[in-house]
């Protein structure tokens, strides 16, 4: 029912609502303030992911009002909760232990809805999850995907890039039609017009942590679709789910557990913000962010060809 038409109508809405909330942003003084971790020196917002919300949620409410769900449209109550404690954490810098209290229940949401990882498929000779387990492992899964995104957030476009990387080849390495294929439908356009207001020098939009939670419980949902049965990978790939989807993921997951693991062994909390992310590194070697998020895609892309050969 959507094709191409709901591609460039999602693609122009996505416009039209960044340079609308952007304005708003500035006209209130909402502005991005640079400080010791900013990678930008001109003026900023981080208003990108309320407006990627917003164009979702527009598109959603208008299909869903003519009969039409793209998905499941309660999901939009978790959904919305990580973008309003991520753009009360934008403006105010709220503590992190409230943040991940919030992204908690945010999963839990996410369960009531019936989404739960309930089979590991004989990952580590694991298959069937007893409810506790379940509901316990989802959890957990659903909230280090959305810090492994928000961490990954550091450098221009390499948030929005590891999510389209995610989104496509979910759809690409599926035997049948998903049931998310006119969510990624809505959700890939409007997320292409944030390159040009990431990378231009002034005026920037970034995601904020408005957006990078909003694409982490995104992603969350789509993984946790990966491991139910309806979703089948193609049998000429043969990768084991969760193998595909530490491969498809690989540079977040690898960022999060090093961050994590320098952060301790520093003394540090897991959680303080620091530029000692891979892509920062790579960053100060190449001083230009385009080209480190190219590299950084194009090395993603390669270790799930990799994996794919491999195994």
């Amino acid at each position: 029912m959507m094709g191409s038409l709901s591609i460039l109508v999602s693609l122009s809405l996505s416009i039209v609502v960044i340079f609308s909330v952007q304005k708003y942003f500035l006209s209130n003084n909402l502005i991005d303030k640079v400080n010791s971790r900013s990678s930008h020196i001109s003026t900023a917002t981080r208003s990108g992911g309320v407006s990627i919300f917003l164009t979702i949620f527009f598109i959603s409410v208008y299909f869903y009002l003519i009969g039409y769900e793209i998905f499941n449209f309660s999901l939009l109550i978790p959904l919305a909760l990580l973008v309003l404690v991520g753009l009360y954490d934008d403006i105010n810098n709220i503590d992190f232990k409230l943040k991940f209290v919030f992204q908690i229940i945010a999963a839990k949401i996410i369960i009531d809805n019936g989404l739960i990882i309930e089979n590991l498929h004989g990952f580590l000779g694991i298959f069937e999850l007893n409810r506790v387990l379940a509901q316990t492992l989802t959890i957990f899964i659903i909230v280090a995907i959305i810090n492994s995104i928000n961490f990954i957030d550091g450098i221009d476009g390499l948030a929005i890039s590891i999510t389209l990387l995610f989104i496509v080849s979910f759809e690409f390495f599926a035997l049948a039609t998903t049931p998310y294929l006119n969510l990624s439908k809505i959700l890939a356009p409007s997320l292409v017009p944030l390159y040009y207001f990431n990378f231009r020098n002034n005026n920037k939009v970034f995601l904020g942590d408005s957006g990078s939670l909003f694409l982490g419980g995104l992603i969350s949902i789509y993984v946790i679709q990966i491991l139910t049965n309806n979703y089948i990978i193609k049998e000429e790939f043969d990768l084991h789910k969760i193998i595909f989807i530490i491969s498809i993921l690989f540079y977040p997951i690898m960022d999060l557990i090093r961050i994590f693991f320098l952060r301790i062994m520093k003394g540090n909390s897991p959680f303080k913000p620091d530029k000692n992310h891979i892509h920062h590194i790579i960053n100060n070697k190449i001083k230009s962010h385009y080209k480190s998020v190219s590299l950084i895609i194009t090395l993603s892309i390669f270790v799930l060809i990799f994996i794919q050969v491999i195994f």
